[in-house]
């Protein structure tokens, strides 16, 4: 792998995508135009081109690029970062099996691969893109309930975040959904059932659909430029 700074390579976008069969662009949404006006005339017939930035219709890279051009919108996340990343993809329209197959292939690498409509796209950034904030929401606040049941921070840390990985390992592991695996954990007239109904009291399935459906509507005000 090779890095080039513009600065000293003034070319160096140009030259990068004509000797690429894949090409990720993953610039700021705002600046994806003006690149895709620079590489459009030096990309070979074939190359398959990738978004990664958020918001950025295919229909504004085929617009640039031309019809014949395949392009892929995707949408990984952070935990790509450790190879545990779940990444949308959603294919334009001159896209063929073999393309979703190299694409599928290369994001692979760093997690887990999901092919949707590109009508999907931002609710499924939602979901799995904005997930992990709503996971390390759910750790710090458990971790401030440690700490106020008079826990230091390194012990409540240390509590709430391998709660969080040790549970994610065992449903992983388990050939059963977390809806039983949480029935398991609770015992009839115990301590976690109280807790239980304390969380279900508080209509946290309405919490999670109207967070998404507000996160949902502002992937729609970037995508028209909001």
């Amino acid at each position: 792998m090779r890095s080039v700074a513009l600065e000293d390579e003034p070319a160096g976008n140009t030259d990068a995508a004509a000797a690429a069969d894949v090409v990720l662009v993953g610039v700021k949404p705002a600046m994806v135009p003006d690149l895709l006006r620079e590489i459009a005339p030096v990309l070979r017939p074939g190359t398959i081109v990738v978004s990664i930035a958020a918001g950025v219709t295919i229909g504004t890279f085929t617009g640039i690029l031309g019809d014949d051009v395949p392009v892929i919108r995707s949408m990984p996340n952070t935990p790509s970062l450790v190879r545990q990343g779940v990444t949308g993809l959603a294919a334009g329209p001159g896209v063929s099996t073999e393309d979703i197959a190299v694409v599928s292939e290369l994001f692979s690498t760093v997690g887990t691969v999901i092919q949707v409509d590109e009508e999907q796209i931002d609710a499924l950034s939602t979901i799995s893109g904005s997930g992990p904030a709503y996971v390390f929401l759910l750790i710090e606040q458990l971790t401030a309930a440690a700490v106020g049941k008079g826990f230091d921070l390194a012990q409540a840390r240390l509590m709430a975040e391998q709660t969080f990985i040790g549970a994610a390992a065992l449903l992983a592991a388990s050939d059963v959904d977390p809806a039983e695996l949480r029935r398991r954990v609770t015992s009839p007239k115990g301590t976690t059932e109280r807790a239980i109904a304390v969380l279900q009291d508080a209509h946290l399935d309405a919490v999670f659909a109207t967070a998404t459906d507000a996160a949902l509507a502002r992937a729609k005000e970037l995508a028209a430029g909001g």
